[in-house]
């Protein structure tokens, strides 16, 4: 089972943040927005399971999108300028003047991916990372030792740890909501169907058919983001239909499971040792003679 996020049809209510929060009983992360953005809460942690990102791209008339720069604007200055009436000889700006740069808010609702090759699951000493029957990766909190090891081992940055007493926390895709043959709360919750929930399978096809009728209609930049099984992670049992490229929303392009190498590294270090060990017998029978 896992989760299908179609971007294009996310309208940034953030009702599945809410939703996910009230069923999980997660502490509030603070409330102060980003100042350039209806962003609260800035990316995925421990105590924020579901993200809405809000990215505001510009264009011009026959150029490529890009992420819009405010970073000269005093958008406080602005906003009083803009209160005020206009002034003796002052022109009142047109509504469409000349040079016009389109703007477009690209509105995505991130979440942990269930790696089907999950890193955290390999490092993890305690076993309080486990796959569940639905195919699922959860964190067993009454196992978890707070070591940390997970957090790095996640190719996505998405296992946080809480600062009051060191044990990491993430999505379970209401893992005890499916055992009771019931949606996760995100999913239920949004309104537009941004969010869907099902078999992967299946998802994948509604995935294909969805970028098949946008591609259809000109959005050029439809594309499917960790739906491939040979992908460096085995796919994601969350996976995204995006309207650009993958680090526009702050996602790696190519996602690798950290633990890859393990095995090779191992057999190196076995090998090494194995060496070692022989050598020290010749030495020792040498010496014996």
């Amino acid at each position: 089972m896992g989760f299908f996020t179609d971007t294009s049809v996310c309208i940034g209510c953030k009702a599945c943040e809410v939703a996910c929060k009230e069923w999980n009983a997660i502490p509030e992360d603070g409330l102060e927005l980003t100042g350039m953005s209806y962003d609260n809460t800035g990316g995925l942690g421990a105590d924020t399971w579901r993200h809405v990102a809000f990215i505001e791209q510009s264009r011009p008339p026959g150029g490529v999108w890009a992420v819009a720069d405010h970073g000269r604007v005093d958008v406080f200055a602005e906003a009083q300028r803009l209160g005020r009436p206009a002034g003796a000889g002052e022109r009142i700006a047109p509504v469409a003047p000349e040079g016009r740069t389109e703007l477009r808010w690209l509105m995505s609702s991130d979440v942990c991916k269930h790696c089907t090759r999950a890193g955290c699951l390999d490092v993890c000493p305690t076993g309080a990372l486990f796959r569940t029957e639905f195919g699922t990766v959860v964190v067993q909190q009454d196992v978890c030792n707070g070591c940390g090891y997970c957090v790095p081992a996640c190719p996505y940055g998405v296992i946080d740890q809480r600062p009051d007493d060191g044990r990491v926390w993430k999505c379970t895709m209401c893992y005890d909501r499916l055992g009771s043959g019931l949606e996760p709360a995100c999913a239920k919750a949004c309104p537009t169907d941004s969010i869907r929930f099902g078999p992967l399978e299946e998802l994948r096809e509604q995935a294909a058919e969805r970028v098949r009728v946008l591609q259809e209609a000109g959005v050029e930049g439809a594309r499917l983001y960790g739906h491939d099984p040979q992908d460096g992670v085995g796919g994601d049992g969350a996976f995204f239909l995006l309207l650009d490229e993958p680090e526009v929303y702050g996602l790696p392009p190519s996602p690798v499971v950290t633990t890859r190498d393990l095995p090779a590294m191992w057999r190196r270090a076995a090998l090494a040792a194995v060496t070692v060990a022989a050598g020290v017998a010749a030495c020792c029978l040498r010496r014996a003679r």
